[in-house]
């Protein structure tokens, strides 16, 4: 479990770019071996401390926890590297979203947000008591503040500030987190600071984006139960906040393209997988989709 490792930063557009673009040019650029990495990235000492965390969190580079600390591109970052590299297109978002709430590890706010967190209105208080009983469960103990910031950050994330503090934003301004964009969550009522997840707008959600959630927890599977892909921990359901009608209406699009066949016999619904392809076969096959 890790908690508050963003140091209450966000993701700020163009970061991620940043990092990987440093990251191909200096593997060590995180550790000040060839330069100051605060005068290299343009960011602040903090900043930088987050950058390097969010790099990992979203998957799009690995660095070992003992030994020389060196970040490397991950295979998943290379395709986006390759295909996506300023981070434009909205399937990117969603994959980096995915990675996100599916990292119990490094982001575990994260992961309990969209895979445990049972409620869809809620307030920080709901979120932070039931993360703590949950954390004590798993026999750890993290502070109040820890999960607080968590919270914030994970609002921060996903609801853009012209909706938080409209008055604050200056048209020329980048301090967004690009995963607003995916409008996973909303504010029900501001003075009340009362929140609510959302499922993703109609067409905003590729097709193959969310075939390449379901591969990559198939564990080799060819028959995938329709119930399990909208409500396994890590699984495009509960990471996407997707109910079961738009779940099927995209099931059904993935089936038009050949991928699957959706199955419904005796009150058992599933999906076959038609065509053999992995996560990263599917990641890069979007992209050509979109870019022909």
């Amino acid at each position: 479990m890790k908690f508050r490792a963003h140091d209450t930063f966000f993701i700020r557009k163009g970061w991620l770019y940043k990092g990987m673009k440093n990251v191909v040019k200096d593997p060590a650029v995180f550790m000040g071996v060839n330069g100051n990495p605060m005068d290299i990235l343009g960011i602040g000492a903090n900043m930088v401390k987050a950058l390097r965390y969010w790099l990992q969190a979203v998957g799009l580079t690995s660095e070992p926890t003992t030994g020389k600390r060196i970040q490397t591109l991950t295979s998943f970052c290379e395709v986006v590297f390759e295909c996506d590299k300023y981070i434009e297109e909205m399937g990117t978002l969603w994959l980096l979203h995915y990675k996100l709430a599916s990292n119990a590890d490094d982001a575990t706010a994260w992961y309990y947000f969209f895979n445990e967190f049972r409620l869809n209105e809620f307030t920080r208080d709901d979120y932070v008591m039931q993360l703590n009983s949950y954390i004590r469960l798993n026999d750890n103990e993290v502070s109040e503040r820890s999960l607080d910031d968590d919270f914030n950050c994970i609002i921060n994330t996903y609801v853009p500030r012209i909706k938080s503090n409209p008055k604050k934003v200056k048209p020329e301004s980048n301090i967004d987190c690009p995963l607003g964009e995916l409008g996973l969550i909303d504010i029900i009522r501001k003075k009340d600071r009362l929140y609510k997840k959302c499922s993703p707008k109609k067409d905003t959600l590729h097709p193959l984006i969310l075939l390449a959630v379901i591969l990559d927890n198939a564990n080799g599977e060819e028959e995938i139960k329709i119930s399990a892909i909208q409500n396994d921990k890590k699984n495009a359901g509960k990471i996407f906040n997707l109910d079961i009608i738009t779940l099927v209406n995209l099931l059904n699009k993935i089936e038009l393209l050949g991928y699957i066949k959706v199955v419904r016999t005796a009150g058992l619904d599933v999906i076959e997988i038609k065509k053999k392809i992995d996560f990263l076969e599917c990641v890069r096959e979007y992209y050509r989709i979109i870019n022909d």
